[in-house]
């Protein structure tokens, strides 16, 4: 049995670049896991860090995002919103006790812009697990729509963060963040 190898030699240029873009789909897969497990965690008053001051959350459906429509089960304009509806979450909002685990896969860097912004997305399950029910269950799957920017530091925040749920039918309280 033979086996044909195709060797391609890229220019410095080429392996530069795509090293750098290796790199900074590593550092968005890192994010990404700091993220998770803060939520998985239930750390929700960390969860508006993630964000700019001006970041925006949502979840909406795959339709509505298809159509280009802004409605969504959760809308976040700002860190002062997610503020908000993490001590919500955490004092005033009754709902069964869960356990949540994120599980992202395929993380994309789709595009840097000249102004810092980097576009990405990842795909996402959740699969929740409720106190009293021993069953997990899948709470959501769908992808995020990412755009990240840095601060002058240098550090990674989401500008914004669209969270697009492709199941057809979602639990009737859709209450943590994704």
């Amino acid at each position: 049995m033979s086996v044909t190898k195709i060797q391609s030699i890229p220019t410095k240029q080429m392996t530069e670049v795509t090293l750098d873009r290796l790199a900074l789909r590593l550092e968005i897969e890192e994010f990404n896991a700091r993220y998770c497990h803060a939520l998985d965690d239930g750390n929700l008053q960390n969860w508006p860090d993630f964000f700019t001051e001006d970041g925006f959350y949502s979840i909406t459906a795959r339709e509505n995002f298809d159509a280009n429509l802004p409605v969504g089960l959760v809308y976040c304009e700002g860190r002062g919103m997610m503020k908000d509806r993490a001590f919500a979450i955490a004092n005033t909002a009754m709902f069964a006790p869960r356990y949540l685990r994120h599980h992202l896969s395929n993380t994309r860097v789709i595009k840097e812009h000249a102004d810092g912004v980097i576009e990405a997305t990842a795909n996402y399950i959740v699969l929740q697990v409720l106190h009293d029910d021993p069953v997990s269950t899948i709470h959501q799957a769908g992808f995020y729509k990412d755009e990240f920017c840095r601060t002058e530091t240098g550090t990674l925040l989401l500008q914004k963060r669209i969270c697009v749920y492709e199941n057809l039918m979602i639990p009737n309280a859709v209450v943590l963040p994704v």
